[in-house]
């Protein structure tokens, strides 16, 4: 297979696309649910931990911003292989670390190519037939969030086995076998893209002019993310203190509670296709502030902790999925900059809520935590239904214009 256009995605490809993509982005969040362990090893408080999490998705956050584009501009393939190495680098700096600085330093690096994940899905929507893309979109991005989920269980288990460390050496070796099956698997993709590197990044933001729907979009993923990094970076402080006590391995486990969401969301992008974003959207963002209601009664009631994580995980991941339907829509020759843009608001808000929540963990402890995701998600319901209308009208008219002009 040498030309991914005149290649038919099969189900097994898809399948195949999203398990890497899950594999590159676990590699970010392997330190959830270590990060009481990590401040033991190293002598200092959850809040300096808690920097694991705000570097990770920083690293990320850059790597959207410089890295994604590149897909417009090279060879697809062979930037997915070689990005999926270099953040097998970073693992390992992480896994041989001897001190907080090498962690960090491994974490971003890691941060910044395991971006490739955000480089397999537009591929992945570039290969799907216009009629299946938000059904593929939502497949690809189940096997994400289901890689973040999924890395907090992993890690919990590895750390308990062989210590903290060995989540890093498997992370690293799972990332390196992921590399060598793309390569098999891959087809060859380049995209014809007449813009240098510096006027690529710069027309990111000619994107965000020309497209209101993108402003909007990315507003509302840069919130659900900020929430949903709200409830999992403070989760393990939770967990580990008084009255539950939980080992690493324990708290890992809560990661599974939040994958049974992911995999419930995966119809969002079909719902999508359908004509029905706007709707899935309202529902979502309503039922993501309801989430916290039992999410604040956690420390009293471990079944609220674990409705509240359903609920959660899966509200945030069937608005993340609608969103990246309803932009890849928008203009295929810029798929990867349209995603680079979305995603890069996307992680800059999971950072901001990982710094939030550490700050109102230490100061106001898990109800501070849960007023903080309250707020941000009464603040995302509140946009959808101010510059929700706005978006329906822009789209029809954009999409009446594109259709005329094939006619």
């Amino acid at each position: 297979m040498t030309d991914a256009q005149s290649s038919k995605l099969s189900p097994g490809l898809v399948i195949m696309m999203s398990i890497a993509t899950g594999v590159a982005v676990a590699s970010n969040y392997y330190a959830q649910p270590l990060l009481h362990t990590i401040a033991s090893r190293f002598g200092i408080s959850n809040g300096s931990a808690g920097l694991i999490v705000t570097v990770a998705q920083l690293g990320y956050a850059f790597g959207l911003m410089l890295l994604v584009p590149l897909a417009d501009m090279v060879e697809r393939k062979k930037l997915i292989i070689v990005m999926t190495l270099l953040s097998a680098c970073g693992l390992l700096i992480t896994a041989t670390a001897q001190s907080m600085a090498f962690v960090l330093i491994g974490t971003a690096l890691t941060g910044l190519f395991s971006v490739v994940s955000q480089v397999l899905v537009p591929f992945a929507a570039t290969l799907a037939a216009p009629h299946e893309r938000g059904k593929v979109v939502g497949h690809v991005m189940t096997g994400l969030l289901l890689g973040i989920l999924l890395a907090r269980t992993v890690a919990g288990y590895l750390s308990a086995l062989g210590g903290w460390q060995t989540v890093y050496w498997f992370g690293a070796a799972l990332m390196i076998v992921t590399a060598i099956v793309l390569g098999r698997a891959l087809p060859r993709h380049h995209q014809e893209q007449h813009l240098n590197y510096p006027r690529l990044l710069a027309s990111i933001l000619t994107l965000f002019v020309q497209e209101p729907v993108l402003r909007i979009r990315a507003l509302l993923g840069g919130i659900i993310f900020a929430v949903f990094s709200v409830l999992w970076t403070s989760i393990s402080f939770l967990l580990a203190a008084a009255p539950f006590n939980y080992s690493d391995g324990t708290i890992g486990l809560f990661g599974l509670v939040g994958a049974a969401g992911a995999l419930a969301a995966s119809h969002a992008g079909r719902l999508a296709d359908r004509g029905h974003a706007g709707r899935s959207t309202a529902i979502g963002l309503a039922l993501l502030l309801l989430s916290w209601l039992p999410l604040v009664f956690a420390k009293s009631s471990l079944l609220g902790l674990i409705i509240g994580i359903l609920v959660l995980d899966l509200m945030v991941q069937a608005v993340h999925v609608t969103n990246l339907s309803v932009i890849n829509h928008l203009q295929p020759e810029s798929r990867n900059r349209l995603t680079a843009g979305y995603m890069t608001c996307y992680f800059i808000g999971g950072a901001c809520g990982s710094v939030l929540s550490t700050a109102m963990y230490g100061y106001a402890g898990w109800f501070g935590v849960s007023m903080t995701g309250a707020g941000l998600s009464a603040a995302g319901l509140l946009a959808w239904l101010l510059l929700g209308r706005n978006e329906q009208v822009t789209h029809v008219a954009a999409s009446s214009i594109r259709d005329g002009g094939n006619h």
